[in-house]
């Protein structure tokens, strides 16, 4: 009876992948739509056969359309490498696409989650970051597409549903990792453990003492699909998912050199413009709404990720 027909956008990339795994584990049935820009069907290679999934590849820059009782946007690339490569792309995943999906939403009346980012807080004046901050965003710097982009998929989410009644819910995603990355996402965890793995020195921007704080993916998965499911429907507010242990660049970088018994040795770069010093979730309102936090601890997820990137 509980069974639910899912749309997940953006399903063969690293986020997506794992949520489509978990919810076919619910007994859902399950349409994974993705344009393979970032995204790989080797991410999804172990449930085609499932009866319960479906797969079909489809930019949601383009309209569409098909049945669901729930929608998770996860469509867009999200890490520097990708949407500062294809910025253009990139805003209109956020736009045109983010309406595209909001208007299947509509027909079907379905409740829809937007799968927004830390980057709306830009480089934050205040920490940690709460949902309640509007954030510090660099409108024409190269990390624009990606960090207004989002704000403005938030923006349409509201406005539809003030205009609509859309039952709507907005995750804003901390640092994730985990297997199912891509090796040269450009991300700092995949950057680290390729790097390591492959003795080659561990590249750091600037002075490393930037701060960053990770939460592995199946953490996340739990925090996306319980906002989805809170049952208040009148709950609309923005909410981070994230892990609050802060760490310093530095420090990561020396850890995975400890835990993959590296021989690399730490270089540093220039410092990327407009990249955030301070990264930090409060996450008081996902404990107090969703009764939920982080359960694995950063030294167990780094193991899992290294074998993952190993194998």
């Amino acid at each position: 009876m509980n069974r639910k027909r899912v749309l997940v956008t953006g399903g063969a990339g690293f986020i997506g992948s794992h949520l489509c795994k978990r919810l076919l584990e619910m007994g859902n049935l399950v349409l994974c739509m993705d344009n393979l820009f970032t995204g790989d069907i080797r991410n999804i290679s172990d449930f085609t056969n499932n009866s319960s999934f479906e797969f079909l590849k489809h930019d949601i820059t383009l309209p569409f359309n098909t049945e669901a009782d729930q929608i998770y946007n996860l469509a867009c690339p999200a890490s520097p490498v990708h949407y500062q490569h294809e910025p253009i792309e990139t805003m209109k995943a956020c736009t045109l696409g983010t309406l595209n999906v909001l208007s299947v939403a509509v027909k079907n009346n379905a409740r829809i989650l937007q799968a927004s980012t830390s980057e709306v807080y830009g480089d934050p004046a205040i920490h940690p970051q709460v949902e309640t901050y509007n954030g510090n965003v660099n409108p024409i710097g190269p990390r624009a597409c990606y960090d207004e982009g989002k704000r403005v998929a938030e923006t349409l989410f509201f406005d539809f549903h003030r205009m609509y009644g859309l039952e709507i819910r907005v995750a804003r995603i901390f640092n994730t990792y985990g297997p199912n990355m891509q090796p040269d996402d450009g991300r700092v965890v995949s950057n680290f453990i390729n790097q390591a793995i492959n003795c080659e020195d561990i590249t750091i921007y600037g002075d490393g003492l930037q701060t960053r704080s990770f939460c592995y993916i199946s953490d996340l998965i739990e925090g996306l699909i319980s906002l989805m499911n809170y049952d208040i429907s009148n709950f609309i507010e923005p909410i981070n998912l994230g892990n609050p242990h802060e760490i310093t660049i530095m420090n990561l970088a020396k850890i995975i050199i400890e835990l993959t018994n590296a021989k690399s040795s730490i270089i540093h770069k220039e410092f990327p413009i407009n990249d955030p010093v301070k990264r930090n979730p409060c996450i008081e309102l996902a404990k107090k709404t969703l009764k939920w936090q982080p359960k694995v601890s950063l030294l167990d997820g780094l193991k899992e990720t290294i074998h993952y990137f190993q194998k």
